[in-house]
């Protein structure tokens, strides 16, 4: 009977293991540790009470001294530690023990766009964060300041993990903070303890692992009742900048919980070096095709399409296309997926025209999008693209132009951005420092001045709202470079009065709408809304702002394909695009100080939906095929940019 248990315990440890070693590995969890905890996670064993204490720190006049703590007196964040966490096991705690591993729950789990609804909603939520944070609070009904107060502080508290798989919804980042344990473990620098998240699939419930990197004694003595700054032996102590090497980025990434004077650190943020080019151009492993004539032009050819888009499958009927099963017998291939061998299409296939182009993530992807910008506007960009930040390379950059801001007493009203999603989704607007700093951690993203004063429209459901403009542009070639735009323009609306506040209201600080959950989409065509917006705005005729618009466009282009691939946008001569332009417009002042309507180009979006179009323009893609790829642009709803 015990070899047939061993057996079944060995067959249920192989399978955790096949499940999760990606992960541990990647924690960097050693496995002389992994039986232990399957083990405890099995069983829901949470045994770090019978060998941890909190301690809470009391200052004195002559030295420092520490005492058990039951509640806590003082806030953690922005201050010297109130608490910390030491060894109370006699015996001490061995790194070497293949038992010395715990578990830490996780007190609460949320994504940022629920976090005020369940602090209000959820029965004693709000409670035990402000406790837990340091916040007095001892009411029955919520109360809003002590929710904007968690809402400010809990970046101090917050980690993060992300679900590898579902849908991009269910991709977006989720935050959680620890249990009263796990959130006292201070930092530094020499770190006595690993932590990790890790998501335990069998019960799809998160965890995060607590285990030494060295042995440690029993901190729970008089003579040993001293707070060590650098994580003492006894002490169980964290690197809160785990992973970061570089001096500098490290003092950013501690910033929320010991701030450093950036004051020395310059704002400018010139354009990438050649080397960041590179290394993505290599990541994306797209291989440039090789040099090919143009297509000469045929007016009587009739293009064979292959296509997986829908749309473009329902929407083509010109005499001139037809649609091929097959991509060998295609003359057009219009994919929705990112073509990679470009070399094997020019060598095999060279007059074959393509929908997209090499490097085309230059214009795509958002902290790209910034970089080649700045070959129009310098280190700060030009006026056509809101000031942005990668957080990823830029980050003291970004801190020092805050702090910067702040001390000017200028606006600092920041929007957070993944570099590579759309539809808003992980999308944050903050005045938070600490906020923006943590959002790093979580997927890659740029940081960009939110727009404070944009222009509005006046509503009379709504009064007056933000909005947004979406053009579609047609890339026709880079040499020489023949730009697009659609006649028609798509406008989208927030549902609720602009206004500087209550900045995670979806309805009130985002245009977006079509893909939230019952939420009122407002849509007018676009005839109308120029109608409506001369009457609003008596002195800025439509096309005068257009004209503004398409003059962004063009040099938007004209420095995204100045330099050859992969620092700008390849020249092939197949190649040809699709792309929408999402756009506000905000009130600025010109050389004369005359108040103005200023274009700010949001980002640049490969193969966009375009369901409203089709919908309302049934020869929406027939002028667009007939544009790229039969080069007859007059008969078509297009104006020519360049």
């Amino acid at each position: 009977m015990a070899d047939i248990q061993c057996s079944e315990q060995d067959g249920a440890f192989s399978q955790f293991v096949a499940l999760h070693r990606a992960a541990l590995t990647a924690s960097r969890v050693p496995d002389i540790y992994w039986r232990s905890l399957h083990r405890k996670l099995e069983g829901e064993v949470f045994d770090a009470g019978e060998v941890f204490g909190i301690m809470e720190v009391e200052e004195a006049e002559e030295e420092e001294e520490v005492v058990q703590a039951e509640q806590q007196k003082k806030p953690n964040p922005g201050a010297e530690p109130s608490f910390k966490v030491i060894v109370t096991k006699e015996e001490g705690l061995c790194a070497s023990d293949p038992d010395s591993i715990f578990l830490i729950d996780h007190a609460w789990t949320y994504r940022v766009e629920h976090a005020r609804h369940q602090l209000v909603e959820v029965p004693g939520l709000l409670h035990r964060m402000a406790n837990l944070i340091g916040i007095s609070f001892h009411g029955e009904v919520p109360d809003e300041d002590v929710v904007e107060a968690v809402l400010k502080e809990m970046w101090q508290y917050n980690q993060t993990y992300q679900i590898s798989q579902g849908t991009t919804e269910e991709k977006v980042p989720v935050w959680y903070i620890m249990d009263e344990f796990g959130s006292r473990i201070q930092h530094s620098d020499e770190p006595s303890f690993g932590t990790a998240p890790l998501y335990y699939i069998p019960q799809q419930i998160a965890y995060t692992l607590l285990w030494p990197l060295r042995d440690l004694e029993n901190g729970d003595s008089p003579s040993r009742h001293r707070r060590h700054r650098s994580g003492g032996t006894e002490e169980v102590s964290r690197d809160f900048s785990y992973g970061e090497s570089d001096a500098l980025i490290r003092d950013c990434v501690l910033f929320p919980w010991q701030p450093v004077d950036l004051s020395h650190v310059s704002s400018h943020t010139p354009e990438q070096p050649n080397s960041y080019y590179e290394s993505i151009f290599a990541e994306n492993k797209e291989i440039l095709p090789l040099p090919v004539e143009p297509p000469l032009p045929n007016k009587s050819k009739i293009f064979k399409i292959h296509t997986d888009m829908q749309q473009v499958l329902g929407g083509v009927n010109h005499p001139r296309f037809v649609f091929a099963a097959s991509e060998q017998e295609a003359d057009i291939l219009i994919n929705f997926c990112h073509i990679k061998d470009y070399r094997s299409l020019s060598a095999q296939r060279p007059h074959v025209l393509l929908n997209q182009f090499p490097c085309e993530n230059l214009l795509t992807v958002k902290d790209l999008l910034a970089s080649v910008s700045r070959r129009a506007g310098g280190p700060g960009g030009p006026k056509w693209l809101p000031r942005t930040f990668n957080l990823k390379t830029e980050l003291p950059q970004f801190i020092s132009y805050f702090k910067q801001r702040e001390q000017r007493g200028e606006d600092n009203h920041w929007i957070c951005k993944p570099w590579n999603l759309a539809r808003s989704l992980d999308t944050h607007v903050t005045t938070n420092l600490s906020y923006i700093i943590r959002q790093r951690e979580s997927t890659p993203k740029v940081v960009s001045k939110y727009i404070e004063d944009p222009v509005l429209f006046h509503r009379e459901d709504a009064g007056l709202v933000k909005f947004d403009i979406r053009y579609i542009v047609l890339l026709r070639s880079v040499q020489p470079l023949k730009l697009f735009a659609y006649d028609v323009f798509w406008l989208r609306f927030a549902n609720r009065p602009f206004a500087l506040d209550e900045l995670d209201d979806y309805e009130k600080h985002f245009t977006v709408m079509n893909y939230a959950a019952n939420v009122a989409l407002k849509q007018i065509h676009c005839d109308e809304f120029i109608t409506l917006f001369e009457k609003q705005y008596p002195e800025h005729p439509w096309s005068h702002i257009q004209t503004h618009i398409f003059e962004c466009f063009r040099e938007l282009f004209q420095v995204a394909s100045s330099r050859p691939a992969p620092y700008g946008i390849c020249a092939y001569p197949s190649s040809r695009a699709i792309y929408a332009i999402d756009l506000m417009l905000k009130w600025d002042t010109d050389s004369e100080g005359k108040r103005v309507m200023q274009p700010q180009i949001l980002e640049v979006n490969f193969n966009p939906d375009c369901a409203r179009a089709c919908k309302y323009h049934p020869t929406f893609f027939n002028d667009i095929c007939s544009t790229l790829f039969l080069d007859e642009a007059e008969s078509c709803h297009v104006t020519r940019i360049l």
